[in-house]
Order: C-alpha cells, then structure tokens, then sequence
C-alpha cells in the first residue's frame, strides 16, 4: 500500500512539475516575444535615423506664401523646422495633410489632415484625440515671417508604420487660426501654401 502511495506522489511530483515548466516555457515564450518587438522597433528607429527631407513650400490661393520645411529623424524622434514669409501678420495654422499633391491651386489636392489613426481632429496631445498631422497654430511678425519647431516620436520618415511614416504627405498653411474644436479640421480657412514631403 506504502509502494503505491508512494508510486502516486512520485507521479503527481512528476506532472506538477511538467506542468510548472509548462507554464515557465509560455511565460518565457511572452517575454521574448515582447523582447524581439521592442528590439525589432528599435532596430527600425535607428534604420531610419538620420533620414533627412528638405520640401519647397510654395503659394497657394493667390498668397504670397513660400518658405522650406526641413525634416529630420535622430535617436527615434523627428523634428521640423518651416521658415516662412509673405504672411500676414498674425496667427495661422500649419498641419500634415494626407496626400503629397500640392497641383491645385487651393491646395485642395492635398486632401485632408492626416489621419492614418482615425481620430477627431484636435489639438496635440489632447487626451480625447487628435490627427497625427495636426501641428497647431503659429505666429508671424509684421514683416510676415515666421519659423516653426516641432518635434515628435510619433513620426517617423520611411520606416515601415503606416500611422508614423510622414513620407507621402504634404505641409499645408492656413490663413487662420486652428480652432482645435472645428471638426474635421478646425475650421482654419483657405490654404495658403503647400509642400510635398517626398524622398527624392
């Protein structure tokens, strides 16, 4: 009677075991699969870091609107620097707009904001959602100039995510301000300038 008991607890010993391996290999089997995500996401940040995009901004809707914009991607964030003149003076809007297409004359052909998350247009950061495009308002001086600095992990330029990857879109300038309540994009007026962002 002894021998079976003890064959017994031999035996549960056994599956106990197997089954707290089992339970190990897929708790392992988790964590590299987090592991080789995160890895394979960084990876990808440094293969487009250092990726840089120069787009001419040129006039729109019978403005007097030029400038550059200039993209740059470093340590997995890219950063934006648009100089602009032939503004008026005051506030206007400046958003990524989903299509590279600045062939119409009213800008039109850039199609809406960009938007690869679908969210209700507001401002950056706000918590009930904005456009991966929606850059916000800036100012320019009497002589109608202006710079604009912005920066963001959540863009990327070439890499892989579609909902990060700014290539194929297009820099549009408002006459106004971005109201960041207007839906579907804040109700900003005429577009005033355009800019393919395109890798050459």
């Amino acid at each position: 009677m002894k021998r079976i008991s003890l064959g017994l607890l031999f035996s549960a010993a056994i599956i106990f075991t197997g089954c707290r391996n089992e339970n190990q290999t897929a708790e392992d089997r988790v964590e590299e699969n987090v592991d080789m995500t995160q890895e394979n996401e960084e990876m990808q940040a440094e293969s487009t870091d250092g990726e840089e995009i120069r787009v001419d901004i040129e006039s729109k809707s019978d403005s007097n609107v030029t400038g550059t914009a200039v993209f740059m991607q470093e340590n997995g964030e890219v950063s934006m620097t648009v100089e602009l003149t032939g503004l008026t003076e005051g506030t206007h809007a400046i958003h990524l707009h989903e299509k590279a297409d600045c062939s119409a004359e009213d800008g039109s052909s850039a199609g809406g904001h960009w938007n690869p998350t679908f969210e209700d247009h507001g401002e950056w950061g706000d918590e009930d959602g904005y456009h991966k495009g929606d850059i916000g308002n800036f100012e320019a001086d009497a002589d109608g100039n202006a710079t604009i600095k912005f920066s963001t992990d959540e863009w990327c330029i070439g890499c892989d995510d579609d909902s990060k990857n700014i290539v194929g879109t297009a820099v549009v300038v408002h006459a106004g301000a971005d109201d960041y309540v207007s839906q579907p994009s804040g109700d900003s007026g005429n577009r005033i300038a355009c800019g393919e962002v395109t890798m050459e």
